[in-house]
C-alpha cells in the first residue's frame, strides 16, 4: 500500500530541481504527482526529467483530487496569490520564502488556512539540517549556558552577476532582508526563540543595478527596495541580537551567526545550507572546539519542510517549518524598514512557538 503524501509543485524555475529530487527520491513519505508553470514547456521538461506523471496548468493542478500538498516555488510577489488559490482548493501549502511580501498578505494566508482547516508551511527549512540542529542540541543541552546575545551577517554585492533573471531581487518584496533574512531569522528563532522588538536603519545605496549575467547582460534594473539593512533584535528570553543584510558589500570577514551565552559561545554554520562546521568556545576551554554533527540531513535537503509537514499530517502533530513561524519572521523583517522610516523601535505583534528539535537517530528520508 502506498502511504506517501501526494505533492504538486507550482513553479519550475531555478530552485525547483532540488525539490523534485528530494521529494521524489530522498523522503520516504512524499510523492510528486503533478507540476505546473506559467511556461508549459518548463513543467513538461521537469516532469520528464524527474518521472512526474503529469505536467499541467496551475488550474488543473489545483483541481487534482490526488494532490494533498501544493509546493509553491513561484517568485515572491506571486507567493500569496498562489497560496490563497491552493487553500481555496482545499490543499495544504508549503511555499518558498518569504511567506508574502507584506503583513497583509501573510495574515490573509494564515486566516484563510485556519478557516479552511489546512496547513501552511514555508521555506526556509535549512534549520532542519544537521548543522543548525546540532547547534540547537548543544544550546538546549547547556553547552554555552543561557543565550544572552547573537550576531548575524549576510553581506554580498547582489545577484545580478550570476542569476539569469535577477530583477525581482530589486523590486518591492525583494532586497537582502526579504531574500536572505528568512534563513538567518528562522535559524535564530529556532535557536533562541521568538522576537519581541526591533530597531533598524535601511538604505538603497545604488539607484540602479546592471545585469552582467546571461541571458540579460547589460539590462539596467531600477532598485525599488533597501539594499542595506542593519537592525537590533530583542528576544522574548531577554537575549539581544544584531542582524545586518546587504547587497552593497564587496567583501567582509564577519561570521554568519554567532550566539553568546553565560557559559560560552557557539559559531553557527551558514543558515542557507544544511551542514557546515559547528564550533564551541566555552569559558573553561582555551580554544574553539569543532563539534561533530549530532543529526543527519547535512547535505542539500530542501523539501525537508514539506516532508515534515507530510509526517505531521499523518502523525497529527505540529509541523516545524510552519506558517506561524514564517509569519513571525515576515513580521520581523518588515519591522526593520518600519523602524528605519519612523525612527522608532517597533514592537512585534506576531508570536510563534520555537520549533521542536528533530529527534536523534533518524534514518535518511525519515522525520519521525
Amino acid at each position: 500500500m502506498n502511504n506517501k503524501v501526494k505533492v504538486g509543485i507550482i513553479g519550475c524555475g531555478s530552485i525547483c530541481d532540488i525539490y523534485f529530487q528530494n521529494l521524489t527520491k530522498t523522503f520516504v513519505n512524499t510523492e510528486v504527482v503533478a507540476c505546473a508553470d506559467l511556461l508549459p514547456e518548463r513543467a513538461e521538461a521537469k516532469a520528464a526529467e524527474f518521472g512526474v506523471p503529469k505536467a499541467c496548468s496551475v488550474k488543473a493542478l489545483l483541481a487534482d483530487p490526488d494532490v494533498a500538498i501544493v509546493v509553491n516555488l513561484t517568485v515572491p510577489k506571486a507567493h500569496a496569490a498562489v497560496a490563497l488559490a491552493a487553500i481555496r482548493a482545499g490543499k495544504h501549502v508549503h511555499g518558498e520564502k518569504p511567506l508574502g511580501i507584506s503583513r497583509k498578505e501573510g495574515l490573509a494566508i494564515m486566516q484563510a488556512a485556519a478557516k479552511a482547516g489546512v496547513r501552511v508551511g514555508s521555506a526556509p527549512d535549512t534549520f532542519l539540517g544537521g548543522g543548525i540542529q546540532t547547534c540547537r542540541k548543544l544550546i538546549d543541552d547547556g553547552w554555552i549556558g543561557r543565550p544572552v546575545a547573537a550576531h548575524a551577517f549576510m553581506l554580498c554585492h547582489g545577484h545580478e552577476t550570476w542569476h539569469p533573471s535577477p530583477e525581482f531581487y530589486y523590486e518591492r518584496g525583494g532586497g537582502p532582508m526579504l531574500d536572505m533574512g528568512p534563513y538567518y531569522l528562522t535559524a535564530l528563532v529556532n535557536l533562541i526563540g521568538p522576537i519581541t522588538r526591533v530597531t533598524g536603519s535601511a538604505r538603497a545605496t545604488f539607484p540602479t543595478r546592471t545585469i552582467t549575467s546571461q541571458p540579460k547582460f547589460g539590462k539596467v534594473v531600477k532598485v525599488e527596495t533597501p539594499t542595506h539593512i542593519a537592525g537590533i533584535l530583542d528576544f522574548a528570553n531577554g537575549a539581544v541580537g544584531t542582524l545586518v543584510t546587504s547587497f552593497d558589500i564587496w567583501g567582509h570577514t564577519l561570521p554568519c551567526i554567532e550566539i553568546y551565552g553565560t557559559e560560552g559561545s557557539i559559531s553557527v554554520p551558514d543558515p542557507n545550507g544544511f551542514g557546515g562546521l559547528v564550533r564551541v568556545k566555552r569559558h573553561d576551554t582555551a580554544e574553539w572546539m569543532a563539534m561533530p554533527l549530532t543529526h543527519g540531513y547535512a547535505e542539500n535537503s530542501r523539501g525537508i519542510g514539506v516532508a515534515d509537514m507530510a509526517a505531521a499530517i499523518a502523525g497529527k502533530r505540529r509541523h516545524r517549518a510552519s506558517g506561524e513561524l514564517a509569519m513571525h519572521v515576515l513580521d520581523v523583517m518588515l519591522a526593520f524598514e518600519d523602524a528605519s522610516t519612523s525612527g522608532r523601535a517597533v514592537m512585534i505583534r506576531s508570536a510563534c512557538q520555537q520549533p521542536a528539535p528533530l529527534p536523534l537517530g533518524l534514518r535518511n528520508g525519515q522525520l519521525d
